[in-house]
């Protein structure tokens, strides 16, 4: 019988900081958020999403690392042994086979934030539950609630469960481990509780250790891939312009590969080593994609590889969801429950076969074994099963809390006589609502926003038009109409497409008490309206009243610099507060400011130092371009300017002179280069 228990995690770990208190009313983006379009047109990208308001961002995190102990559930039969770190998305830290003693996935020696997410900050390394729109999750570092569930025949249960903001549903993941299956099971079921359809994406990524013996391994000899591109193209597995791209160290550049499972095939996806073992992940049928991916071989890509981990620890991923890419999402109607269950376990193969040059043989014989060893039509009897005998019991104990937003949620249906959004077995307690709900709690009880300093953190934010329309009422009949309740209501109207209406927002909100936010804001809407200049002065009044701010500052310097005025951010940034002139951010913006200006010495001095800018972008290559910019005008000072910076030049320095190690977070290397010629034409 197994076992669930709660221990403490123990691992270095950076500090991941407060959330960021500035409102995220521009588009996120990164990597893995930025879809694909196929060559003729036909590839999906329905339900994208602009912002990922109401959550702000989470950027504050540092790479001071100090031992420290998260929470963690850990399940344990006489197979595996499962952990969970509670407040990091309830991730799958460490899957141990005991018979094999043998750990399966890829366990980060560190926790490490960096700018992967959609709301910034993502760690690598176990199995990440990534739901709501594309990209990681706004989750995966925010805790979970977790709850003891005991199953019809004593199973004891991990549910890991939440409710989403963005989409607005409730979601829940059970976790058990059977006596008669080596494999951890995952049920996943998502409701939606709305009158009306949403887009719903669902990926769960799964870090495995890559060396150049592993191969990864899906059920088809046809493939998606793309290349950060933008550009999605199908070819035949294993080879992609004669190379077996299967074996992810043979790939230079960090990509992805997306399986064309035939209609009818059985979903799954692992990665063997040369012994022929290693994690195999397979699912009943809801969960149709299958993806790998992979950091790339280059510098930037082994940089990024110790960036987020350390050292001589790299890691590939193999994903599963719901759809067959992860630049589309699917419709769930008004009302809908979508379920399925994932399996996760030890694979063992033939070795010749599984590396051996037929490929349609050596994905059929991991087939062939999967199904010995896991039946297909067991996990669908097992899903069924498991409907009312674990996933619609109650729980028996709450073991972690999670946020409060799904109890607020609860109250305000009850007090506008909606039905409930979630069962009993999905609870989320009164005792959760905290000091970021109060004041939403406080406008549904008392009708009113409370008032708080402008110079404070304008606290949580909120873009449901049914809180949006209890506001609009509150400040038209006279209560809470003062600066906090405009500034909302702004980023609330800005969100529903009103941008004339928030911008009124926010000037009321100036009107009626002075604020770094709601200037801010302002500056942003003069951004997007095209005139940088007005939006940098906008941003310098913003940080006049929030200089001890840090992302403010950083936002104000980068406005700055993309209107050109570059004198202004070497003296903006000199005249900030210590704490906020040290940021990493600042410094690396006062250095390109001052590549502008052609002052070399300062820039070469920037590069003496380490690196200190721990949200490098997924993707970014601001340093590598400082670089680059440093050395195609020192050549052609040093040559009397009789050379032009052109493309010639430009194809020297990249050759000649790459940048060091530590600043290199390049993910692909070709496009670097083509797209710094093409921004100079």
């Amino acid at each position: 019988m197994s076992r669930l228990t709660l221990e403490p995690y123990l691992i270095p770990a950076a500090e991941l900081g407060r959330e960021n208190p500035l409102a995220p009313l521009r588009a996120y983006e990164t990597a893995s958020a930025a879809g694909a379009t196929a060559p003729d047109g036909d590839y999906p990208d329905r339900g994208r999403e602009d912002s990922i308001l109401p959550y702000r961002l989470q950027d504050q995190y540092d790479r001071r690392r100090q031992p420290c102990a998260f929470k963690a559930a850990v399940l344990e039969n006489k197979h595996l042994r499962a952990t969970f770190a509670l407040d990091l998305g309830g991730r799958m830290m460490s899957l141990f086979d005991k018979r094999a003693r043998r750990e399966l996935l890829f366990v980060n020696p560190v926790f490490q934030p960096a700018n992967f997410a959609v709301r910034d900050a993502w760690f690598s390394g176990g199995v990440e539950w990534n739901i709501s729109i594309i990209g990681h999750c706004p989750l995966t570092c925010s805790p979970l609630f977790t709850a003891r569930v005991v199953a019809e025949d004593g199973t004891q249960v991990l549910r890991l469960y939440e409710w989403d903001r963005i989409r607005r549903v409730p979601f829940q993941i059970d976790c058990w481990l059977s006596d008669d299956l080596p494999f951890l099971m995952a049920r996943v079921r998502i409701r939606n509780p709305n009158d009306h359809a949403i887009p719903m994406y669902w990926w769960s990524n799964i870090g495995v250790p890559e060396r150049e013996d592993v191969r990864v391994l899906g059920p088809s000899s046809q493939a998606y891939r793309h290349d950060y591109d933008g550009k999605l193209v199908g070819h035949d597995v294993p080879y992609y312009e004669n190379t077996d791209v299967t074996y992810t160290t043979n790939r230079r550049s960090a990509a992805d590969l997306y399986f064309r499972i035939p209609q009818g095939g059985r979903p799954w996806v692992t990665a063997l080593d040369r012994e022929g073992k290693g994690l195999i992940h397979s699912s009943t049928d809801r969960l149709r994609g299958r993806k790998m991916f992979n950091m790339g071989v280059d510098p930037g890509g082994r940089r990024w590889q110790e960036f987020l981990a350390e050292p001589g620890k790299a890691y590939l991923e193999i994903q599963g969801g719901l759809a067959p890419t992860q630049g589309e999402y699917l419709t769930m109607p008004a009302g809908a429950e979508w379920s399925w269950l994932e399996a996760y376990g030890l694979m063992e193969a033939d070795a010749a076969v599984v590396h051996g040059k037929d490929w349609t043989a050596a994905y059929e014989t991991v087939e062939r074994e999967l199904e010995r060893r896991l039946p297909r039509a067991l996990l669908e009897r097992e899903l069924a099963r498991t409907a009312a005998a674990i996933a619609d019991r109650a729980p028996v104990e709450l073991l972690h809390q999670g946020s409060g937003w799904g109890a607020l949620e609860g109250v305000r249906r009850e007090r506008a006589e909606q039905p409930p959004f979630a069962s009993s077995a999905v609870p989320f307690p009164p005792s959760s609502i905290g000091d970021d709900q109060m004041p939403w709690l406080a406008l549904l009880e008392n009708g009113a926003l409370p008032h708080r300093a402008p110079a404070s953190d304008p606290g949580s934010l909120m873009v449901q038009p049914e809180w949006r329309a209890l506001l609009e009422s509150a400040v038209r009949q006279g209560r809470g109409d003062h600066w906090l309740s405009w500034y909302h209501l702004g980023v609330m109207r800005y969100r529903a497409g009103d941008v004339a209406g928030a911008k009124k927002a926010w000037e009321q909100s100036i009107a009626r008490e002075p604020s770094a936010w709601a200037f801010r804001d302002l500056a942003v809407l003069q951004r997007e309206a095209g005139d940088e200049s007005a939006a940098a002065d906008l941003w310098l009044t913003a940080a006049r009243l929030a200089p001890d701010v840090a992302p403010l500052a950083i936002e104000c310097a980068k406005s700055l610099l993309t209107a050109g005025r570059y004198n202004e951010v070497i003296i903006f940034a000199d005249a900030r507060p210590d704490a906020v002139k040290r940021q990493g951010r600042i410094r690396l913006l006062r250095a390109v400011a001052a590549l502008k200006l052609g002052d070399l010495e300062t820039v070469a001095k920037y590069f003496e130092g380490d690196l200190d800018i721990a949200n490098i972008r997924e993707k970014e290559t601001a340093l590598s371009d400082l670089w680059f910019g440093y050395h195609e005008q020192r050549i052609a000072r040093e040559r009397g300017g009789e050379i032009k910076i052109d493309e010639s030049l430009r194809r020297l320095v990249r050759k000649e002179f790459p940048p060091p190690v530590r600043f290199d977070f390049r993910l692909n290397t070709e496009m670097d280069l083509e797209d710094a010629i093409a921004n100079q034409r």
